[in-house]
C-alpha cells in the first residue's frame, strides 16, 4: 500500500512500529527516524526478520525543520507518524507542510518552557493544511484518541445528543518501583502537577491539582482512587460533540505515587525553570527524568491491567440514556506480544490505526482535524482486529 515515516523510537513508537510490521499489507515500507539512530537500528534488527515490510532507519533532530524536510524529501513517505516529544509537533507539521505530506500525532503541542498544553497552536495550521491538500490527524493515541473515537461512535450509534462525558483512565498495573512513570517522565509529571480543569456550560472550570477525587470500581481492576485532571481531548470534544453540557477527565493514582510526587514538588525537582548547577544550566525536571526508570524498561516488571473508557449521558428518542465504552488491556500480554507495557501499547496501537486510516484513504479531509471529526466505524473495527477490543455497558455506574 505505501510508506510511513515514524519519528521517534521510544516506548510508544516501538509498539506502533511492531504493529505496522504486523500490518505489512498496508505499511509496505517503514522508515524509523530518531535523534539516536542506534535505537532505530536495534529495533530494525529485532523486527526485520518477522515481517515482509521493508524497514530502514535514519538520524534526525526533530527540533530542526530543515533536517526534517530533507529526510521527508529523501524518504518520500505517504504519511509522517509523529511519535517524538510534544514540543516538536510544530516543527514536524512545518516540514509536512513544506513537503505536502500527511501528518499524524498522538499528543498536542506544548512549549518546552511553559507547562501548558492546548490545541490552539496546531489549530492555527488549519487553513495552511487545507490549501496544501493534506490531512493532519491530531491525537491518535488512546486519550486523546480512542476516547474521541468512542465519543463519535456513541453519538453516531447510541444517542441523538450527548450531554455529559466522563473519561476514566485507570492503570491497575504494578511495576514494583517506589516511583516511576508509565510514559515520558517529563511529560507525565508536567501533566499531573498542573491545575485541573473541566468543561461545563460553555466554559472552563479550573481546580487545584488533585483537588477533586472520586472512587470507581473498574472491571477487572477493582476499586481505585481517581483524580480530575485537565486533558486535551476535553478541548476538542467540547467543540465537536453537539449538546455537551459537561466533560471531565479522571486518572487513577496510587498513594505512593502521590506521596513521592508531592515530595519532589516540595524540593523543586518538578520545576521547568532552569537553574545553575556547578557552572552549568540544568532544568530540574529534565534531570529528574534522567534518574527515573525509563518507561520502556517497565514492560517485563509490570503486572495487572488498564481500563480506559468513556461514560456518556444524553438522550435517544427523547429519553435519558447512559452508555459506557471502554477497553481492558493486560500489561503482561502486551509484553509477550510487543515487549512493552500496556500504557505504551494502548497509545501505540491507535497511532498505527490512525496512520492506516490516512494511508488507505478511509479518512481523507484536507486540513487539521481531531480524531472525533472522522467516521468512527472503521477505526472501531480496527481496534478489535489489532489488539484493543472494546466493550460496552448500557447500564453503567455513574460518577457523581
Amino acid at each position: 500500500m505505501g510508506k510511513v515515516l515514524i519519528i521517534g523510537c521510544g516506548g510508544v513508537a516501538s509498539v506502533a512500529i511492531h504493529k505496522c510490521c504486523q500490518n505489512s499489507s498496508v505499511f509496505e515500507e517503514i522508515c524509523i527516524a530518531s535523534r539516536t539512530v542506534s535505537k532505530c537500528d536495534a529495533l530494525k534488527e529485532k523486527l526485520q526478520g518477522t515481517t515482509s515490510a521493508k524497514i530502514t532507519t535514519a538520524q534526525v533532530n526533530a527540533d530542526h525543520v530543515d533536517e526534517l524536510v530533507a529526510l521527508i524529501r529523501k524518504e518520500k513517505p505517504d504519511v509522517v507518524l509523529n511519535l517524538a516529544l510534544p514540543y516538536q509537533d510544530l516543527t514536524i507539521m512545518d516540514a509536512c507542510l513544506e513537503t505536502k505530506t500527511h501528518y499524524v500525532d498522538t499528543a498536542n503541542y506544548e512549549p518546552e518552557d511553559t507547562a501548558k498544553f492546548e490545541y490552539s497552536w496546531q489549530w492555527a495550521y488549519r487553513e495552511k493544511f487545507e490549501k496544501a491538500g493534506i490531512t493532519a490527524l491530531l491525537g491518535s493515541g488512546f486519550d486523546p484518541g480512542v476516547t474521541g473515537v468512542f465519543s463519535a461512535y456513541a453519538l453516531k450509534h447510541e444517542f441523538d445528543e450527548i450531554n455529559y462525558i466522563d473519561i476514566l483512565d485507570c492503570n491497575g498495573g504494578d511495576h514494583g518501583y517506589p516511583f516511576a512513570t508509565n510514559f515520558n517522565p517529563e511529560i507525565n509529571i508536567r501533566e499531573v502537577s498542573a491545575k485541573g480543569s473541566y468543561w461545563e456550560d460553555g466554559h472552563w472550570v479550573e481546580t487545584e491539582p488533585m483537588e477533586i477525587k472520586r472512587e470507581y470500581d473498574f472491571a477487572e481492576v477493582g476499586m481505585k482512587d481517581m483524580y480530575l485532571l485537565h486533558h486535551e481531548e476535553i478541548e476538542s470534544l467540547a467543540l465537536n460533540i453537539p449538546g455537551i453540557k459537561r466533560i471531565r477527565f479522571f486518572m487513577t493514582f496510587g498513594q505512593s505515587y502521590l506521596t513521592h510526587l508531592k515530595c519532589l514538588e516540595n524540593v523543586g525537582m518538578t520545576s521547568i525553570e532552569p537553574i545553575m548547577f556547578e557552572g552549568k544550566e540544568i532544568v530540574p525536571l529534565q534531570f529528574l527524568k534522567a534518574v527515573l526508570p525509563d518507561p520502556a524498561s517497565l514492560g517485563p516488571r509490570t503486572k495487572g491491567k488498564t481500563n480506559i473508557g468513556c461514560i456518556f449521558r444524553g438522550k435517544k428518542d427523547g429519553k435519558e440514556k447512559t452508555y459506557y465504552l471502554y477497553n481492558v488491556c493486560d500489561h503482561e500480554e502486551c509484553y509477550k506480544e510487543v515487549g512493552s507495557q500496556a500504557v505504551a501499547y494502548t497509545t501505540g496501537v491507535p497511532a498505527m490505526i490512525g496512520a492506516m486510516m490516512i494511508m488507505t484513504g478511509k479518512w481523507n479531509k484536507p486540513g487539521v482535524h481531531n480524531i472525533e471529526e472522522f467516521d468512527p466505524d472503521p477505526f472501531m473495527d480496527a481496534l478489535n482486529k489489532w489488539g484493543l477490543p472494546w466493550r460496552e455497558d448500557h447500564d453503567p455506574v455513574l460518577v457523581d
